[in-house]
């Protein structure tokens, strides 16, 4: 697994072997992890996200499967990491969370075909797509709702393309422990080789760029002082407290 890392003034990517990061920069430094301070594992240009892509959350909302991707764009400035506050807005009623597997792009690309997704592909790690629901439904379109400081919380760790099988592997979502959403990546309506194909016919993708491929069913709301979790099979945990 790889990660962005802070070390006093210094940020790094690093290679996690168990409780040890390795300093990918030019003086290969070990660290131990308690040491670092966990960052984003990737600064992207945009995160670009996938509404509606699960069939068991379409079933659940009483919704038709869209004949094509819906889209919409979160800001980087939206980012946090690893035990990150996510900051509940003043002007918001209604916070929810959204479990979410995120795509992390390794080489710049535009029009890349569904066989050629893998190329660009530099690993997968975890997403919450935090949502003030009430502003979501107030405005009709997604920007403001979505778009809030600390509303895209990725990470711990970046599982790289080759050891991770984006076809079959567990999602859930659990706060204060409690499971709130138990699905499997197998029923995203579109896949990620799809997504990729389909995304970068419209805009051209960046390194470091993230795709979140959507959110199976069990969303719900957030309150201050809960700590949500977003787990992944074969990628790790992503922790966040609401403050």
């Amino acid at each position: 697994m790889f990660g962005r890392f802070r070390y006093n003034n210094e940020v790094f990517y690093g290679e996690l072997k168990e409780d040890t990061v390795i300093s990918q920069e030019s003086t290969f430094m070990e660290y131990d992890l308690s040491e670092l301070e966990v960052l984003p594992p990737s600064s992207p240009s945009k995160i670009v996200c996938v509404g509606l892509n699960y069939h068991d959350h379409a079933k659940e909302l009483g919704l038709n499967v869209p004949e094509e991707p819906i889209l919409f764009i979160k800001p980087p400035s939206a980012l946090i990491g690893q035990h990150g506050k996510i900051l509940y807005p003043r002007n918001s009623n209604r916070v929810d969370f959204e479990a979410e597997l995120a795509v992390i792009i390794g080489k710049k690309c535009k029009s890349i075909a569904y066989d050629r997704a893998y190329d660009v592909i530099a690993g997968f790690t975890c997403f919450n797509d935090v949502t003030a629901r009430d502003l979501q439904q107030k405005d009709g379109q997604w920007t403001r709702a979505k778009g809030f400081d600390t509303f895209a919380p990725l990470g711990p760790f970046i599982t790289p393309a080759k050891d991770f099988n984006p076809e079959d592997a567990a999602i859930r979502s659990r706060v204060n422990g409690e499971l709130r959403q138990d699905s499997n990546i197998s029923n995203l309506i579109f896949d990620v080789p799809y997504l990729i194909e389909f995304i970068s016919g419209v805009m051209t993708l960046e390194v470091g760029d993230v795709i979140a491929t959507g959110t199976p069913p069990g969303v719900a709301e957030l309150h201050t002082g809960d700590t949500v979790e977003i787990e992944i099979e074969g990628i790790g945990t992503l922790i966040n407290e609401v403050a």
